[in-house]
């Protein structure tokens, strides 16, 4: 039997979570008795930064993990791609590129760089701003507001660029940056304001959908080389599965993560009510300039449906 331990930082409630439990049921269908899973899905619950994930993964002490894309691009910069502001228009053709060709010269480049796999590419959501201060409709509304990001630069400088003042913290400190005021502002995809209670202290909800998020998963890669064939087939179909399980799930949680913020007293406001124009202005010099650094090809077959 195939020893797999899985981990992740987010609580069992949470889409990323529930992806990896239809990872082990698949395995458990499709491959009865080949894989001893265990799922640890939150390890900053025991206290542990969730930045430990990525080096147990490679080094073996687990074997999968998902990992939101942009912790990895400075080691993989041709991820970059996935972070550029408003590089993609919709769910539909965020999928179809990262199940197409930009999904696999990705993994190729991935798997290049890293001795990490990438078994599927999970939905992280549209990424909006949530704050304790005051509405923000426009670019002069985030002028000065100390935001919480995660630790990349694409992300930093595109929240910079709205006039943010941006600060990372590991997703462990989280709520304790929001809930002690550290941070007047965050930004992560509506169902992260809920499972974490982000709307406790943070009234304000703006849907500037200014990134688009994909979390990896990965597993590690010689351990996978080393599988049986018929347990890597069965791996991979699995992941498959779990792939889109996840994204339904994400897809639905947007939903009712709207109208529990809503029922919570949050103020939110939808894209109609934000003078979105001024956020892609102020962000355009920067995707220019990093697109210019990027493969062509690869920012094509990302960004521009027609390439594919």
């Amino acid at each position: 039997m195939v020893k797999l331990q899985a981990a992740g930082y987010q609580g069992p409630k949470s889409v990323h979570s529930r992806g990896l439990a239809a990872l082990a049921e698949q395995l458990v269908s499709l491959a009865p008795g080949a894989f001893n899973v265990a799922i640890e899905n939150d390890i900053t619950a025991g206290g542990r930064p969730m930045r430990e994930l990525l080096p147990a993964v490679e080094n073996g002490a687990l074997q999968l993990c998902y990992m939101a894309s942009g912790y990895l691009t400075a080691r993989v910069p041709d991820l970059a791609v996935i972070d550029l502001p408003y590089a993609v228009a919709d769910r539909r053709q965020a999928y179809a590129a990262l199940d197409g060709v930009a999904g696999a010269l990705l993994a190729s480049r991935v798997h290049a760089a890293t001795n990490l796999r990438v078994l599927g590419f999970w939905d992280n959501g549209f990424r909006h701003v949530t704050n304790g201060m005051r509405p923000i409709r426009t670019i002069a509304d985030c002028q000065g507001l100390v935001v919480r990001t995660l630790d990349n630069r694409i992300y930093q400088e595109t929240l910079a660029a709205f006039g943010f003042v941006p600060k990372v913290t590991d997703v462990r400190d989280l709520v304790r940056a929001v809930a002690t005021g550290e941070v007047d502002a965050q930004e992560n995809p509506l169902t992260n304001a809920v499972i974490f209670g982000l709307y406790q202290h943070h009234p304000f909800v703006s849907m500037t959908a200014h990134l688009f998020g994909a979390a990896l998963l990965l597993c590690n890669a010689a351990w996978f080389d080393a599988l049986p064939r018929a347990a890597a087939d069965a791996l991979i179909a699995a992941a498959a599965a779990a792939t889109q399980a996840q994204r339904r799930h994400a897809t639905e949680e947007d939903t009712t993560a709207l109208v529990a913020l809503r029922q919570h007293g949050v103020d939110v406001l939808e894209a109609a009510d934000i003078d979105l124009a001024s956020f892609k202005r102020a962000v355009a010099p920067l995707r220019a300039r990093e697109q210019a650094r990027l493969d062509a090809a690869l920012v094509a077959a990302y960004t521009d449906p027609s390439a594919r």
